[in-house]
This record gives C-alpha cells, sequence and structure tokens, in this order.
C-alpha cells in the first residue's frame, strides 16, 4: 500500500494541530481542505482541544475534593475553551491559511456560492 504524501504524517499534523507550525508547500491542498473544506468548524474546535487536554485531566486527577467538584471544574473549563476557540476561529484559520501561503479571505466552495446567491438577490432586488 502506497502512502500518500498529500497527507502529514502524524508528527506533523501534531506540530500543525497543536503549535500551529507550517507543512511542506506539496501538502497545501490538504490545508486548504482542513480549513476551509466540509468539515472544516467541527475539525477546528476539535483540534483546539488538544492542547488543554492535560489541563483538563490535571483538574479531574491532581485536585481533592469529590468527583462531581472535578467535574464541574472539567466542565467549566472545557466549555470557557468552546468559548473562546468559537470566538477566535476565523483569526486562527487566517493565521493558518497565511502561514502556508494561501489567500487569509479563503472561503469554502459552498460559503462562495451561498455569497454569490445573496449578491445576486440584492442586484435582482435593488
Amino acid at each position: 500500500m502506497k502512502k500518500d504524501r498529500n497527507r502529514p504524517s502524524f508528527g506533523q499534523w501534531l506540530a500543525y494541530a497543536v503549535l500551529g507550525r507550517k507543512l511542506p508547500d506539496s501538502q497545501q491542498d490538504w490545508v486548504r481542505r482542513d480549513l476551509v473544506g466540509p468539515g472544516a468548524t467541527p475539525r477546528h474546535i476539535l483540534r483546539s482541544m488538544i492542547p488543554f487536554l492535560p489541563i483538563f485531566i490535571g483538574f479531574f486527577v491532581l485536585f481533592p475534593g469529590a468527583i462531581w467538584l472535578r467535574a464541574s471544574m472539567v466542565l467549566l473549563s472545557l466549555l470557557l475553551a468552546l468559548f473562546y476557540t468559537a470566538a477566535y476561529m476565523d483569526q486562527n484559520r487566517a493565521r493558518r491559511l497565511e502561514i502556508h501561503g494561501l489567500p487569509a479571505d479563503l472561503k469554502s466552495a459552498k460559503k462562495t456560492a451561498e455569497m454569490e446567491r445573496e449578491r445576486e438577490n440584492y442586484r435582482r432586488n435593488h
């Protein structure tokens, strides 16, 4: 079985996902699909939660108290992490696109078609 060279190895993906490192130019299509392709938003949210895993585990394992209290700490920190991940998703995506030499305002095909439909509707109505 031939390995697909357009996909990053696990080590490359980990450096890309956690540290924001640049992947080789040969993987630019993969980066484009990852950041603006179908399922990009859930991937971004999951990828952004990886650096928080040690914190979540630490809250649950290292703090004394009842399990419900420790679980509540993890839940609160998870909700806070999700909030900031969602709030800064567009800026993070733009930065990753720029790092890989792609336009920062790159949109998915679905989003581009939707914007074009809205533009056409506006032209028709006004």
